[in-house]
């Protein structure tokens, strides 16, 4: 017996360490085996219809497809973006087809669903499969047994395979908009505002919106500046419009927001230097400087190391108004004019405000909404005197009168180039009414 002649419990339980280290190297050696690429067929060519849509539902498995992205950051393997069921999704291979030598190989998936799912039954997934080593598959194919006729698998397209030729300093994500979304005023001076804070792209996954709201967006992807991704989500799942299980049958929360956030990290890795996690109505305010870039290069600078910054929410309510720039031009435009409303709710005792985040995406694992799940690099907190969050929507303490309300006027440092820049918005869209 390895052990045999120990007296010391000192020495059995060192003994014993080391033949339980022994066994999980040899299981996680074993583990990384199983999941090496297999070559099944040869001399065969790649066929197999390729996969169009934003979201695309694997038969009979439960399992629902974003986009595969190609990850050499610990090794070389595909990253799909997905939706899995908890619990009943257990096994799936990727089948890669190499063009170069004809050869179709299967790799076993490690499926990893993101600890933040808060009780629904679906929730976002990484499904990583380690790619072969003489090949840099273009595409791949995910199915739940390494046998089958490939032919037969919806074929998805590997992003970030290869460099971007067109790099910006910030993109924001936005997820998802749903519910005919129609706040177009308070859209617009969010799109304004964040170019006037440096922003060259913002993309959002939309579900739906009014038709109003459509022709701001058409308006703004042939500006260039917004990329919609179409976010089909409840053709496919029952959705809740809340982000916590409610028992009422739903699938997964908040339009699959997670998913959305996670994909669109993935999809800016490769182009841009910063990625931005708010909604439409949320804006990061600088307090310090004139700009992100300005803020981003002071924060970084004092934070080496750090790939994740936190900045805290804060409400300003829209129920609560000042007659300042009540542009009367404005108001047959349907949405929230964020000019008017500069109030803000004092902190809740006991109560923690929500952060979203800057983030480098090329030091991000995974993401969840306020915070990320795994990331190489330190997160830190945004001081509320160098930034805060101007989030203008209904009251969370809506009892409050207006004199316990804190007047916050940051945002006017940014007023003439916003109203220009909304007058001229309203204008091309044919929007704005002559006073």
């Amino acid at each position: 017996m390895l052990c045999a002649g120990k007296k010391s419990y000192f020495a059995a339980a060192v003994c014993i360490m080391t033949v339980t280290s022994m066994l999980a190297v040899s299981y996680l050696k074993l583990q990384r085996l199983s999941h090496q690429p297999k070559v099944i067929q040869e001399g065969r060519r790649c066929r197999g219809k390729i996969a169009i849509s934003t979201i695309t539902a694997l038969e009979g498995n439960k399992t629902f497809i974003i986009s595969p992205y190609f990850d050499d950051r610990e090794s070389k393997v595909t990253r799909l973006i997905g939706i899995v069921h908890h619990e009943d999704v257990k096994q799936l291979y990727c089948w890669f087809c190499c063009q170069a030598n004809g050869k179709i190989y299967v790799s076993k998936a490690k499926i990893d669903v993101h600890s933040d799912r808060f009780g629904f039954p679906y929730g976002a997934a990484d499904i990583v499969c380690l790619e072969p080593k003489n090949c840099d598959p273009t595409h791949v194919s995910i199915h739940q047994s390494p046998h089958g006729n490939i032919d037969q698998l919806p074929r998805f397209e590997i992003k970030n395979r290869k460099p971007e030729t067109f790099f910006v300093d910030f993109t924001v994500c936005i997820s998802a908009m749903f519910g005919n979304y129609n706040n177009v005023l308070q859209f617009i001076q969010s799109m304004e505002m964040y170019k006037i804070l440096g922003v060259q792209k913002v993309v959002i996954y939309k579900n739906n919106c009014s038709h109003l709201m459509e022709k701001v967006l058409k308006f703004y992807i042939e500006e260039g500046t917004v990329e919609v991704i179409p976010w089909p989500i409840n053709s496919h799942l029952r959705v809740s419009s809340k982000w916590r299980f409610m028992q009422d049958g739903t699938h997964i929360g908040y339009y699959g927001q997670i998913t959305a956030l996670n994909d669109c990290i993935y999809r800016n890795m490769e182009r841009s230097k910063f990625v931005v996690l708010n909604d439409a109505d949320e804006i990061i305010l600088p307090l310090k400087h004139p700009d992100w870039k300005t803020m981003m290069n002071s924060l970084r600078e004092q934070n080496p190391g750090t790939s994740v910054f936190l900045f805290e929410n804060h409400i300003f309510p829209e129920t609560v108004s000042s007659h300042t720039f009540n542009i009367s031009s404005w108001n047959t435009v349907p949405g929230v004019n964020i000019l008017q409303h500069v109030y803000r709710e004092p902190d809740r005792k006991d109560v923690i405000n929500p952060r979203k985040m800057i983030v480098d995406p090329r030091k991000v694992i995974q993401t969840s909404v306020h915070s990320v799940l795994r990331a190489y690099g330190k997160s830190v907190y945004v001081p509320m005197d160098v930034a805060l969050i101007y989030h203008c929507r209904k009251a969370l303490q809506g009892n409050l009168p207006r004199e316990s309300l804190i007047r916050d006027t940051t945002l006017w440092r940014y007023n003439s180039s916003l109203i220009m820049n909304v007058n001229k918005v309203l204008s091309q869209t044919m929007l704005q009414t002559k006073n």
